[in-house]
Order: structure tokens, then sequence, then C-alpha cells
């Protein structure tokens, strides 16, 4: 009997109103290069030959994706659109692990990825895949901290200096197997996560770092969208 390989899906948790940001239009949705922010995310993770499926999750009420978004990736039958995004990060991802149960078999690989990440490097992809392609649990894209770590005061003040000896920046993607993930994010309130890595180390698994890519930046605030602007200028992926 033969045994089905181990594929790779990408989730990608677009259910947020990106408040920090300041503009009318939820951060994921604002104009870079013509297109929606997201849709670069996408088609970088579309492009990518190991990444069989692109699940994005939006909230129920959302409008936007449908009217600017689809319609830039009408030829790509790889990309499902969940509309049950839920209050939180982590509840938006469980909703969407649980819409995807479908696609996927419990052993294969889920890359979660910020949509607010769209500066997405081919070669991260391919260290994450090939780094834990016989891991039993998964790891993050993550990079050595080297500034200078202070502490606030509630005075702002500093408070103390952090030795950064052993401290990483946790990026996405985050890769798991599918069936601890969905597990770990099952287990308890969830609202509180702020990563993927976080729900797997509080039922007990070690999570692996893969050295990730200073360019995959998070867009945050309005000055992060000409440091995107220019990588992706420079960078133009092909939609498979």
């Amino acid at each position: 009997m033969s045994i089905a390989p181990v594929r790779h899906h990408a989730l990608v948790p677009a259910a947020g109103a990106g408040l920090r940001f300041g503009h009318a239009l939820p951060k994921q949705y604002v104009p870079i290069l013509g297109r929606p922010l997201i849709a670069h995310t996408l088609a970088a993770l579309l492009a990518h030959p190991a990444i069989a499926s692109v699940h994005v999750v939006v909230s129920q009420d959302d409008e936007l994706f449908d009217a600017r978004v689809a319609p830039v990736f009408a030829d790509a039958p790889a990309l499902q659109v969940h509309a049950v995004g839920g209050a939180a990060r982590a509840e938006t991802v469980r909703n969407g692990l649980a819409a995807m149960q479908r696609a996927v078999a419990a052993d294969d690989w889920v890359l979660v990825h910020d949509a607010a990440r769209p500066c997405v490097a081919p070669g991260l992809v391919d260290r994450m895949v090939v780094a834990l392609a016989d891991d039993p649990v998964g790891g993050i894209a993550a990079i050595p901290v080297t500034d200078t770590l202070k502490r606030a005061a509630p005075d702002g003040a500093i408070a103390e200096t952090v030795p950064r000896a052993g401290l990483w920046a946790a990026q996405t993607p985050q890769m798991f197997r599918y069936g601890l993930l969905r597990a770990a994010l099952s287990d308890g309130d969830v609202a509180s996560l702020t990563d993927e890595a976080a729900a797997m180390e509080r039922v007990g698994y070690r999570v692996r770092l893969v050295q990730g890519d200073t360019a995959s930046l998070k867009v945050t605030l309005p000055a992060d969208l000409g440091v995107a602007e220019r990588w992706l200028a420079a960078h133009p992926p092909t939609v498979r």
C-alpha cells in the first residue's frame, strides 16, 4: 500500500483591523505597488513550488477581499478563502485550521504566515522546508536579536538593560504539523497567545528556530510601506 507524501499548506490569518497602522482601510488592504498588501503576500506563497495550497482567513463581515483581492487570483485554484476569522489572531488561526481540515492530513505541514509580511523570500520557505523535514513538531522563522535591549520603567526611564544573548525575534512563517497545531490551539483559552509557537510551547512541545530573513518585515507603521515597496519591486513573484 502506498503512503501519501506529506504536503505543505500555508494559512494566512487576515481578520485583523490593523488599528495601529492608522489608515481608513484594514492594514492588509492598504495599496502597495497598485495592489492590496495581502495580495503580495498571497502571490509569494502561491508561487512557491513546495506549497500545495494557501488558505486565507478573513472576518465574517469582510467585503474587501472579494472586491479587491479575489480578482487578482481568479486563476489560482490553490487559493482557498474562509470567512471564519475570530476576535484574536490565535482564534482566527484555530478557526482556519478547522475550516481546512478536509484539505490536509494530520502529518501535513501548515505554514502560518502574517498577512502583513509581504516580503517572502523563496529561500526562507526553502530553509524551513529542509530544516524541519524530519522534525516531529516544527519550528519558526526567527532572527537573532542584535540591538541592545532596554526594559522601560513606568515613568519612561530605563529600568534595566536586558542581556540579548540567546534572544531571537520571532517572524513567520511558523511551520507545524497540522494535527499537533490544531490540538494545541484547541487546548484552553487562546486569546492571549501572540503566535503559534506560544501555543505549542504551552502544551510542552520543543519548537525549533530556523534562521529567518531580515527583509521579512511586518508592515506595522506607515513608514514600513516604503521599505516593503522597494523590496517587492525588486522581487516580483509569479503565481503558479
